[in-house]
């Protein structure tokens, strides 16, 4: 039984129970011999599937309403006490229609289930970085999934005290109808509120709910950034770890890009990799002056397909135990499989949506059924990573050498520039885009804007973040260099010309080599660009010409990119910092002047 002496968190729990009427309140204590009761439970309710324990031992298979298989970013709401608060990027509904509404589902709504208290610590419990949450559940698939993704239990409760501070995060699955579906954001009472959908994203409260909607708008009041970067550091052969983060839109290889492996050219020097955090990174001025980050996370939210021994080999072992799979193959011989996955496919199985799937098999139209959901997770804990880094548990976090921004780019946006200041940084980080695919919804080629790879995740007015941003640097005595990287610039024929995964390290040698202030290069109107032959290319066969093509910079195409650029700044009206314009219209300035050099 847990011992809670919080007077302030029993009088919260005991309110929420009342509202939700659950049949009982389970504390949960966070140790293994819980976790055993938790996942037998889970089986027999029939939500969870124990998997092949000899080839997957500790893992188990589960499977999501298939209307709720994503974050469901139009029902997600920040209610901020006016809407200029939440920005034109955000929906907003104010505090009072946003507790009414949500409460009328919430009543009643865990009858028959038990409501779980878990406690939990974003970042190592007791880090000058953590942030405590409280998480009251119907859903035993979240508390196991809480229990990967954070610290839980007892041990959190217990730094608590008497009277800490905490997030309050109530959800219920209700009755996952779409229609009683909310997922609310309260940051000036520190609550969320989620109701109706059992996906991760929507559901475990602590991952973009507390760690970047609500911690976004706590670290603009106490001066740090809470970011959707991941953390990486790159070990040279003396022992030295040199340390960035990088923020990338969905689909342009973040993960990837966290767990890297240094490619065949490059082992010869010795490099080593280091996973600090694949998604979310917090940063705080150090007492040195520099800016330090930790990763909030315990574990990896992975999309599964596409992740394989050579995209990800990393991934691959960090899941192969102790792992939750949803909404993938689940195989007949109790095993899991995913598109572009690794291996042939089970002979027999049954889909995300619960029927039965054959290799080869076709929909009405011809086309292949999907065996995973194109958004299936594997939830595994970061510590089974083999790159893990022995610093990511440090409480006083990692330091940071580079910052780096990115975006999918077909033919604008070089390989790799540098920024020529923190501010210009800034501006860098705020004009991020990406050019939707195929599997995206909306014109193939249409440009999306999403600075800093917030779009989805700030709490707040975006201008007010990008001026947050101006502040800190500020605020930072010996800031981190800032860049842009393109992996996805492509040749007349459709051809991406960088190979990406491994070889990216060349890049982030460079870079890295910059924030030094070594490293040769050039400049151009949009920032530092590498001169010719300053990345190490050995090992690495591009056809001649191609790192022209990559590198180069078309003066009447970032022209044209300025438009977009404005229509997107006007929005934010009066929010938007004179000093983003000022940034516009220098970089317009040197676009001209070298237009008519």
């Amino acid at each position: 039984m847990v011992n809670c002496q919080h007077a302030g968190l029993k009088a919260w729990v005991d309110e929420m129970a009342a509202l939700c009427q659950p049949d009982g309140v389970i504390w949960v204590d966070g140790s293994e011999a819980e976790k055993k009761v938790l996942e037998n439970r889970a089986v027999a309710r029939g939500f969870l599937i124990p998997l092949d324990q000899e080839r997957y031992p500790g893992c188990f298979y589960s499977r999501s309403n298939p209307n709720d298989v994503a974050r469901t970013e139009h029902l997600t709401y920040i209610c901020a006490q006016s809407p200029e608060d939440a920005g034109p990027t955000n929906n907003w509904m104010s505090p009072e229609d946003g507790y009414a509404k949500a409460a009328t589902i919430f009543q009643g709504s865990m009858k028959g289930r038990n409501m779980y208290v878990v406690a939990f610590s974003m970042g190592p419990v007791g880090s000058p970085f953590s942030k405590i949450g409280v998480e009251l559940t119907d859903s035993v698939y979240v508390v196991l999934n809480m229990r990967i993704m954070t610290r839980v239990g007892r041990k959190v409760l217990d730094r608590l005290g008497t009277d800490g501070e905490f997030t309050k995060c109530l959800h219920s699955k209700a009755d996952l109808d779409v229609k009683h579906r909310l997922v609310l954001h309260f940051p000036q009472d520190n609550t969320i509120w989620s109701v109706g959908s059992a996906y991760g994203g929507n559901a475990l409260l602590g991952k973009k709910c507390l760690a970047l909607r609500i911690a976004s708008w706590q670290a603009r009041k106490e001066n740090w950034l809470a970011e959707h970067m991941l953390i990486l550091g790159v070990e040279h052969p003396g022992g030295q770890v040199e340390y960035v983060t990088a923020a990338f839109p969905s689909a342009c290889g973040k993960t990837n890009l966290a767990m890297l492996i240094p490619p065949e050219g490059l082992k010869a020097k010795g490099y080593r990799i280091w996973t600090v955090g694949d998604d979310i990174a917090w940063l705080r001025v150090g007492a040195d002056g520099r800016l330090w980050a930790c990763n909030p996370e315990a574990g990896f939210f992975g999309v599964a397909p596409g992740t394989n021994s050579k995209t990800n080999p990393n991934a691959m072992a960090a899941m192969r135990k102790n792992t939750i799979f949803t909404n993938v193959l689940l195989g007949d011989d109790l095993s899991v499989w995913w598109e572009d996955g690794d291996g042939a496919p089970p002979a027999l199985g049954t889909s995300w949506e619960a029927k039965v799937w054959k290799p080869g098999m076709k929909d009405e139209n011809g086309k292949p059924v999907l065996a995973a959901h194109p958004n299936s997770r594997f939830t595994a804990p970061a510590g089974q990573c083999p790159t893990i880094s022995p610093n990511w548990e440090n409480p006083e976090g990692v330091p940071i050498s580079a910052m780096i921004f990115g975006g999918r780019r077909e033919r604008l946006a070089p390989l790799v520039f540098e920024s020529f200041d923190w501010n210009h940084g800034v501006y860098v980080g705020a004009t991020v885009a990406s050019e939707r695919t195929a599997a995206a919804m909306g014109a193939v080629g249409e440009v999306r804007r999403d600075p800093m790879a917030m779009i989805p995740f700030c709490g707040y007015n975006m201008g007010d973040y990008f001026g947050h941003w101006l502040d800190m640097g500020a605020k930072i005595p010996r800031p981190p260099k800032i860049f842009h990287v393109n992996w996805f610039r492509k040749d007349e024929s459709g051809k991406f010309l960088w190979p990406g995964y491994g070889e990216n390290l060349r890049v982030l040698e460079w870079i890295l080599a910059r924030s030094r202030g070594e490293g040769r290069a050039r400049k151009t109107p949009i920032g530092w660009l590498p001169a010719k032959d300053a990345l190490d290319l050995t090992g690495l066969d591009l056809p001649a010409g191609t790192m022209d093509k990559l590198l180069e910079v078309k003066n009447d195409e970032w022209t044209r990119e300025l438009d977009g650029v404005k229509a997107f700044f006007l929005q934010f009206g009066s929010r938007m910092p004179q000093e983003m314009w000022r940034q516009f219209e220098s970089l317009k300035e040197r676009l001209k002047t070298a237009v008519a050099a």
